[in-house]
């Protein structure tokens, strides 16, 4: 199998009407650039594109619409004026992370007694723990509300009735065809939910409960002789676990993400304000957020303990939470190394041929379990195909899967689960368990379940830029104006332009692996850089070219410059 080096070139294909764009321009205060990009986005009307430029709470659904969040906000009513402890079981990942802090701190705020618990990934594996169930039980819990996970927690539902602890799932993962009993479960994606947004995080469906809480608390006069907490100063964690998970950032996550990331930068919360300083981050972005922050605490949970992120995002202790930072970023520096080895393990089982036409499985002994989705993650970018990574220990394996477009993950395990232990998930990451002898079965179906839905075209992939401009359309206070179509992330992707027949020129390396070069089109230059570039683009540079490029400012000695950032190229080609 080759690494896929030619990728399609697609221009999205939404076409806005001239009086749209020019409606926008007039009344928005905003070039015509931006303008056209902004109604490919779902600006289908001047209003929808004020609700997109400006992202407000007012804009938010009812939170009641959310499946069964009047049973779950009524209980945890009687828990708070019953004085009755609440335990939080999140998961290991940033959303788990996030979303556990979000409720221990948000319901500590509303006058619940509180602790809280997530699972050690080694130890204890994902989901609800029938143990710690069981453990907060005994320790004086009444009511345990689960966060990022639980929705195929059958058995351990059982248990929690079985003892008389009351529990209350919040998830955002597909549901099953058999649910738990249990006494709310809050889910965006359950059938009876009616909430209109079904692409939530795990932490974005914790706020929502929050939100619910303490408008019923409100009703029934709770603040009447306490002050009442401002939950917006918590979107700080709803934008952290949000990015992390990659949910397409539009509608409501738009709206938590866009007011959360202002909340990081005004450096409220001591553990991200230290998290920040320890990636060398100055201002936060969707960007570093995905590739500095989220790294760092997903590295706790990883190798470690996932305790350990949330206690730093808890932390009023700058001094601690300097401490914690610092145990964070090494433990990232670790997980680096072991994830290069087995990148490196896995590419060498491809390149020797192992791996089917549509898909991926690979299987290694030892390998860590942390690590395999991100090296999953890896190899779909390198070889565009469907890849579950399964870490084998024993007679047992621990998988992680990431897809491609066209081929939705979790319905695709659902038709291997004969050869499955257990596993869940969304269209594009999910995980499985499986028995060690059951692999080379699962092989075989899945790569039969993946030759079915996908086609060749499939597997080559594509870039949809946003339009065709010339180097003399960009400048710095156009890529201003088009910030404020932020934050950039999954659904809504940084604006991407095609550059046609320029000349590249200058052309150097820079750093490892990296290039920097200029391009002139008419009269008209700018500096380009390339990250990571493939070796093929040595063939036709310096000459004419193609572009698909993003726009970035650069800041050298007080001096701001715009410089393009290098996606893809090609040789120069006839429109």
């Amino acid at each position: 199998m080759q690494t896929v080096t030619m990728r399609r070139w697609l221009e999205r294909s939404v076409l806005p009407s001239p009086l749209l764009l020019q409606s926008f321009v007039d009344e928005l205060n905003i070039d015509r650039l931006t303008a056209h990009l902004l109604a490919q986005r779902g600006g289908t009307d001047l209003t929808c594109a004020i609700d997109f430029l400006e992202p407000r709470l007012q804009q938010l659904p009812d939170p009641l619409l959310l499946g069964e969040m009047e049973a779950a906000v009524s209980r945890l009513v009687a828990a708070i004026q019953g004085g009755e402890k609440v335990a939080i079981h999140g998961d290991y990942d940033v959303d788990g992370i996030s979303g556990t802090a979000l409720l221990v701190e948000g319901l500590r705020a509303l006058g619940a007694e509180v602790d809280y618990y997530i699972p050690l990934r080694l130890r204890d594996g994902y989901g609800l723990s029938a143990d710690h169930l069981r453990q907060a039980f005994a320790a004086g819990a009444q009511v345990a509300v689960s966060v990022d996970c639980g929705i195929s927690a059958l058995d351990e539902a059982e248990v929690a009735r079985e003892i008389g602890l009351d529990l209350i799932i919040t998830d955002h993962h597909q549901p099953p065809a058999i649910l738990p009993v249990v006494c709310a479960i809050v889910n965006p994606h359950l059938p009876d939910s009616l909430y209109p947004d079904k692409e939530l995080a795990g932490v974005g469906v914790a706020f929502m409960l929050l939100i619910a809480l303490r408008s019923r608390l409100r009703a029934i006069g709770a603040f009447a002789v306490k002050p009442e907490p401002d939950l917006r100063y918590s979107l700080d964690l709803v934008a952290l676990g949000t990015i992390a998970d990659v949910v397409p950032l539009r509608g409501v996550n738009r709206i938590l993400t866009r007011i959360g990331l202002g909340i990081i930068n005004q450096g409220r919360r001591p553990g991200l304000k230290a998290l920040t300083v320890a990636a060398g981050i100055r201002q936060v972005t969707c960007g570093n957020v995905a590739f500095s922050l989220a790294p760092r605490l997903n590295a706790a949970g990883r190798l470690e303990d996932a305790n350990l992120g949330v206690e730093l995002l808890l932390s009023n202790d700058g001094a601690r939470a300097v401490e914690l930072a610092a145990l964070l970023d090494g433990f990232n520096r670790e997980r680096q190394g072991v994830e290069q080895q087995v990148l490196a393990e896995a590419i060498a089982q491809v390149e020797a041929g192992k791996g089917g036409d549509f898909s991926i499985v690979l299987a290694g002994e030892g390998w860590h379990p942390g690590v395999i989705g991100i090296v999953a993650s890896r190899l779909v970018e390198r070889y565009h195909r469907p890849t579950v990574l399964i870490a084998v220990d024993g007679a047992t394996g621990k998988g992680s899967a990431r897809s491609i477009r066209g081929l939705h993950l979790y319905q695709t395990l659902q038709s291997c689960a004969a050869d499955l232990d257990g596993y869940g998930g969304h269209a594009f990451a999910a995980g499985l368990s499986i028995a060690a002898d059951r692999i080379d079965a699962f092989v075989s179906a899945f790569e039969q379940a993946s030759a079915t839905v996908l086609s060749a075209d499939d597997l080559l992939p594509v870039l949809l830029y946003d339009c065709e401009v010339l180097i003399e359309d960009l400048s710095l206070p156009i890529f201003a104006d088009l910030q404020r179509l932020s934050p950039f992330g999954a659904g809504n992707p940084e604006p991407l332009f095609l550059l046609r027949n320029a000349r590249a020129q200058q052309v150097a390396p820079c750093g490892t692996g990296h290039l920097k070069f200029s391009i002139r089109q008419g009269g008209s230059s700018l500096p380009c850089i390339a990250f990571s570039y493939p070796s093929h683009w040595a063939e036709f540079l310096p000459g004419e070219i193609d572009l698909l490029v993003t726009l970035q400012s650069n800041e050298w000695k007080d001096r701001v410059s715009l410089q393009l950032r290098v996606k893809d190229m090609r040789p120069a080609q006839d429109p």
